[in-house]
């Protein structure tokens, strides 16, 4: 079967005078039929080139599926004085929502049964779930396209009957002012789906009656709107890249007006908490590059009137923050690894939880009751399953609730092995590299080696366990997490030296890792294989474009890789609020530099490696014509005979299938796609 050659119809694209050709252009019309066309006739192409991997294909679902526990339970949360607890059967993709009154022995009330809901979509997913504050009501939400648009509803707990309000297109989430009448949530653009309007529902009006309170007019800003967890205030927070704002109003009184904490100002970025008669709030004011943490009075809230809880430290990054009535708990990273400080409020405790693992993860887990002596906290490592764990601020106890089950009696973490090792980029700077593989591999250059890495957005990977990675390990695979500059791992610098004009950083950091790994004899390039998706599939671009002989085998899902193009047409979700994080491409200075690395822009006539590329024809992060022109221009320049593949969900978005175990077909197809390169085919 010969790989399908999409036609070439040129479109000049020109911008401060510079004109570029994209032939591909064409593909930018999801109804057009023959788009269609071309996205079946690659998937009927890969689905050939896969053929003789089908029976792995099942064989690695299977096993994966099969350490899964199909009849699960998570740990139960309390709030307001109900147990609530989310259950997994046996057979079924989704899950099931369920509440006790004040006893856990209580009689078991259903809220939603997502198998149900799901039964006549191809795609299904529940959003947010906000229970009145007299525990009789529930809004919630549902998309069943995976655009991200979800329909807000709202159902009588004490009937069971959903009533007719019915709020399309919003982000999902809503909250409740105290009357249990008055429920507000954010409105998405139409054509952007930019979060830009908070709006206020009465309970049985006609949505298309509701009052706007909030237009965020900045195209740059998202908006959303939450209740703070003393339950006083109704919140609005207003976000970009570099700058925010929130808005308060008493819970009580849904109808008064909000009041700003604290304008915006470029490069102010600051979010709140409450608590008594002050709020706190983590900032960068004052050039805090890893922020800090303030307080300051419900009745003067501007910056000006901020005193210092947690004074700004050079080594220390801080995340995150959890209020309870005597404690507040913070969660800072050092040196790559999360820490948690509780510090009771009388000012007579301070102090870390002990962790004594070279690399791990750790965070805050579902805390809702304010009056609560235990943190829920959750921890990991690349060699331990995920655990829930209640520590108990009184006794300094802690209790393990859950530690997640490995199925199928094969898995002993003892026969894994995990570190954490630094190569030195091309300017001097260390960069760390999380590691897991079986114990016993000899380092002889010869290992097969999954290289993974993200680089954006100040956004952490973090070392966590997978139970579905294990069937990499088990067949000799190494596993590497790059955590590369475009990340927090190392503090906010890490994020800001691999951003806008400093980009480039980004590639050469996970490029030079790579030839670390090789010079250190895990892996060589006829084993390497790398690894990313979204804005991680733009570094396996880059990376590709740029040192393509490092690698054997790339995996690139949803890869945002036409940079220059969907940063300069505003109509694309995203788009506008992106400007701070890649930089504005009508400011020639910005045009040319990301002109540079765009993959797409900069395909080459030359050899690449094999590559299995995917995505979702309803994405709305990262729109599936961007992979599809890519592999189209791929197919015509590269000068290999290498496999390129493109496989395209036809009913599904930016994060894949929606049932639990249908997602672990796409990742069976990626694990046979590197496992079969490397002559493993059981």
């Amino acid at each position: 079967m010969q790989a399908p050659k999409a036609k070439k119809t040129p479109t000049e694209l020109t911008v401060h005078g510079d004109t570029r050709i994209d032939n591909y252009y064409w593909l930018n019309n999801r109804e057009a039929p023959d788009v269609i066309d071309y996205l079946n006739a690659e998937n009927a192409y890969t689905k050939h080139m896969m053929r003789h991997t089908e029976a792995f294909q099942k064989t690695l679902f299977e096993e994966m599926k099969s350490r899964i526990k199909e009849d699960d339970t998570s740990v139960p949360y309390k709030l307001n004085g109900y147990w609530y607890l989310t259950k997994y059967k046996k057979g079924n993709d989704y899950p099931i929502y369920v509440r006790k009154k004040e006893s856990l022995d209580a009689e078991e009330e259903l809220l939603f049964d997502c198998n149900e809901m799901a039964k006549d979509h191809a795609y299904f997913n529940l959003g947010g779930i906000s229970i009145s504050p007299d525990n009789t009501l529930v809004a919630f939400s549902t998309d069943t396209v995976s655009r991200r648009q979800y329909t807000i509803q709202i159902k009588n707990l004490v009937t069971g009957e959903i009533y007719p309000d019915k709020i399309l297109n919003t982000t999902g989430s809503a909250t409740w002012a105290n009357d249990n009448r008055t429920l507000f949530y954010a409105m998405k653009d139409p054509v952007t789906l930019r979060a830009h309007k908070i709006f206020k529902h009465k309970l049985f009006s006609d949505s298309k009656s509701d009052t706007e309170v909030y237009h965020e007019v900045e195209e740059s800003f998202n908006t959303f709107v939450y209740k703070s967890k003393s339950k006083k205030y109704i919140i609005i927070g207003s976000s970009s890249t570099l700058s925010s704002e929130y808005r308060f109003l008493d819970a009580n009184t849904p109808d008064n007006e909000f009041k700003v904490i604290q304008k915006r100002t470029k490069n102010l970025e600051y979010s709140i908490a409450h608590y008594q008669d002050s709020f706190y709030i983590i900032s960068n004011i004052d050039k805090s590059t890893n922020f800090k943490v303030c307080k300051t009075s419900e009745k003067a809230t501007e910056k000006e009137h901020w005193q210092d809880v947690i004074p700004h430290r050079n080594n220390v990054l801080i995340e995150d923050i959890e209020i309870f009535k005597d404690y507040l708990v913070v969660n800072e990273r050092e040196n790559g690894l999360n820490k948690l400080r509780i510090m009771s409020w009388n000012g007579e405790e301070d102090y870390y939880l002990p962790f004594n693992s070279e690399t791990y993860t750790t965070y805050i887990g579902n805390n809702p009751e304010f009056e609560s002596n235990l943190l829920r906290y959750g921890f990991n490592s690349l060699t331990s399953p995920s655990s829930v764990i209640d520590y108990n601020f009184k006794t300094k106890e802690s209790q393990i609730k859950k530690e997640q089950e490995v199925l199928g009696g094969t898995f002993n973490k003892d026969n894994y092995e995990s570190k954490r090792i630094w190569a030195t980029a091309r300017d001097g700077v260390k960069i760390p590299i999380s590691l897991v593989y079986k114990k016993g591999i000899k380092l002889d250059g010869k290992n097969p080696l999954l290289q993974y890495a993200y680089g954006s957005y100040g956004s952490t990977i973090d070392p966590s366990f997978s139970t579905i990675r294990l069937s990499l390990l088990d067949r000799g695979f190494i596993y590497a997490i790059s955590h590369i500059r475009g990340g927090e791992y190392l503090g906010r610098d890490w994020y800001e030296k691999g951003k806008l004009l400093t980009k480039l950083n980004t590639f050469t950091d996970f490029i030079d890792c790579s030839k670390f790994l090789i010079q250190e004899k895990y892996t060589s390039n006829k084993h390497l294989y790398a690894y990313g998706g979204s804005a991680g599939g733009l570094l396996m671009g880059a990376i590709i474009n740029m040192e393509s002989d490092l690698y054997n085998g790339v995996l690139a899902a949803v890869p945002f890789v036409d940079v220059v193009t969907t940063m300069l047409d505003d109509t694309i979700p995203l788009t506008t609020g992106e400007y701070d994080e890649w930089g504005n491409p009508n400011d020639l200075d910005y045009y040319n530099y990301m002109k540079s690395y765009s993959p797409y822009d900069n395909v080459k006539t030359k050899a690449y490696p094999n590559m299995l590329v995917t995505t979702g024809l309803h994405d709305s992060q990262v729109q599936y014509w961007e992979p599809a022109k890519w592999v189209a221009k791929l197919r015509d320049l590269k000068t290999d005979s290498n496999k390129l593949l493109l496989h395209t969900d036809m009913e599904s978005g930016h994060g894949g299938a929606s049932g639990r175990f249908e997602s672990l077909k796409e990742v069976a197809l990626e694990y046979a796609f590197l496992l079969d390169l490397e002559g493993i085919h059981g």
